[in-house]
């Protein structure tokens, strides 16, 4: 399991990554990874994730960029102390990657900003890079 963590204006964005195995089909060049993000508010003033940017390498150094609304269909709006843990995947075309990204968010007096999500590990294990 591979791990990152990032702090930007008092929201802390962990993620753990793990090798969904039973998803993947290595013989037909599919390696699939599983994610799991907790986004925690440990600022003063509530705020909320509105979209979210992800830069995806793979290890033959194909980039691909994701954007879209919320994370896993939601929106989430944390007043100060509040957490959200989410899981999705990712599926890759080699044994390897990096992911990072950011989620885009509002305050509620409306101003926005984004939130980073520091680079972390997607690799088959036993495989060396």
């Amino acid at each position: 399991m591979f791990t990152s963590e990032a702090v930007t204006r008092g929201v802390r964005v962990h993620v753990e990554s793990e090798y969904a195995a039973e998803q993947s089909r290595p013989s037909q060049q599919q390696w699939f990874f599983l994610y799991t993000i907790t986004i925690s508010n440990e600022g003063s003033e509530r705020v909320q994730l509105m979209t979210r940017h992800w830069v995806i390498t793979d290890g033959t150094g194909h980039v691909e960029e994701v954007r879209g609304p919320g994370v896993v269909g939601k929106q989430p709006h944390l007043a100060p102390g509040e957490s959200f843990t989410y899981t999705s995947g990712c599926p890759l075309g080699t044994p390897f990657g990096v992911m990072e990204g950011s989620y885009q968010m509002i305050t509620d007096s409306g101003e926005q900003f984004d939130v980073k999500i520091a680079p972390f590990t997607l690799s088959e294990p036993y495989t060396v890079h």
